[in-house]
């Protein structure tokens, strides 16, 4: 072995990134460390998250309420979660003179709402760790030896290292996976995770932008829902209480081929017949408004008038011409309105799948390969996705830093 470690780190994203750093530091003068990266740019999801602020991570810093925001991976993430947890992370930053705020929400964003204060942080923090970083440069292959890996690179060339960290997302074409399935791992099918869904609906059409800030979405036939804002788009739905229903159902919605309905409360502190005990009592008291104009729902205006409509109910009745069977009608669109979904967007830039390096065959505290003495992973090239709100970036912070710290020892 030579005097010096030699550790290999695929992908210039969040996880190859904080992994890569984070070995170099450990090592100093020990060791170096070289980041291959496929493309001409690094830290291109960082870049676009947030809408170009960069969620950091989630204010949440018990282990056993921030798993519970995995759909896959949070019971293994638990003990790595106790080593490095957001509160880690905000540490780790601020070491390095970013700051950070907390929405109401808990989502986390440099106080500077750009992610390149991010991406700057982590490129500085590399460049002073004396990280070599080789663009288009990606991972063709790679041949077990008796003391390391040799790397068969994209661009013709090897290199030879005594521990490799593969950090290279979840997305199918990335040369992570089929690297690691030749190296003796499972591979669990990557399927999207995080998207819109696609419905086209009279309710809907024309209402592109307009939100509802609290809604109940389940899946009928399904165990799965979810809860939080809503957004109407030209193409169907997202928001929060979308994207939420799509992580945790990614794998069975991928099964129906993203056609399946769904179910919203539009009021969710109501049920359809606690809701027609309000009605009939806003129809005693309002008897001359028109139902279109006085809404008892906290809901864009021109999205109650849908309902009504779809309700069979003209939009200049006065409330008192309103029949109870009319009243029990708005109030099933209300509590129970179903949308037939035929399809989905991703976010191209953002993208987030499910599957990945099977979990079982990895140790979580070092986040070394059980098949394979010296290969780490760390972020999505796992099984593991988190639901949007920062946490599929505190997984490769969370990942990314117990494999650099396990590489280098």
């Amino acid at each position: 072995m030579p005097e010096r470690r030699r550790i290999a780190v695929i992908g210039g994203g969040a996880a190859g990134f904080f992994a890569a750093i984070t070995c170099a530091e450990s090592l100093g003068d020990k060791g170096a460390v070289t980041l291959y990266e496929a493309t001409p740019h690094l830290l291109a999801k960082v870049r676009v998250s947030g809408g170009g602020r960069c969620n950091v991570t989630h204010a949440c810093f018990e282990p056993a309420e921030l798993v519970k925001k995995y759909p896959r991976g949070g019971r293994e993430l638990l003990g790595a979660f106790h080593r490095f947890q957001p509160r880690d992370t905000i540490a780790w930053f601020a070491a390095r003179g970013v700051e950070t705020k907390t929405e109401v929400d808990g989502r986390m964003f440099p106080v500077t709402d750009d992610s390149a204060t991010i991406v700057d942080c982590l490129l500085a923090a590399a460049d002073k760790a004396k990280v070599t970083v080789r663009l288009k440069t990606g991972l063709r292959a790679v041949e077990k030896t008796l003391t390391g890996f040799r790397l068969i690179l994209t661009e013709g060339g090897t290199a030879e290292c005594e521990r490799l960290i593969i950090a290279t997302g979840g997305n199918k074409s990335s040369g992570g996976l089929s690297v690691a399935e030749h190296l003796g791992h499972t591979i669990i099918p990557p399927v999207p995770s995080l998207f819109t869904f696609h419905i086209t609906d009279p309710r809907l059409a024309d209402l592109a932008g307009i939100a509802s800030e609290h809604v109940v979405v389940t899946a009928p036939g399904t165990k799965l829902k979810s809860d939080g804002p809503v957004l109407i788009t030209h193409a169907g739905l997202s928001g929060p209480g979308i994207l939420k229903l799509s992580a945790w159902g990614a794998r069975e919605f991928a099964m129906k081929s993203y056609t399946f309905p769904i179910t919203i409360n539009w009021a969710p502190t109501h049920t359809r017949d606690s809701l027609v005990k309000i009605l009939a009592g806003i129809r005693e008291q309002n008897a001359r408004k028109q139902v279109a104009t006085f809404s008892p729902i906290a809901m864009p205006q021109r999205l109650w008038e849908r309902f009504v409509a779809a309700a069979g109910i003209p939009l200049t009745t006065p409330w008192a011409h309103v029949s109870n069977p009319a009243l029990l009608t708005l109030a099933t669109q209300l509590t129970s309105a179903e949308f037939k979904v035929e399809g989905k967007s991703m976010f191209k830039d953002e993208f987030v799948t499910c599957g990945g390096v099977k979990l079982s065959e990895v140790d979580f505290k070092t986040m070394e390969s059980r098949r394979c003495p010296g290969l780490h992973f760390a972020g999505e090239v796992l099984d593991i996705d988190g639901v949007t709100g920062g946490f599929n970036f505190q997984n490769a912070w969370t990942t990314g830093h117990l494999a650099g710290n396990a590489a280098a020892d």
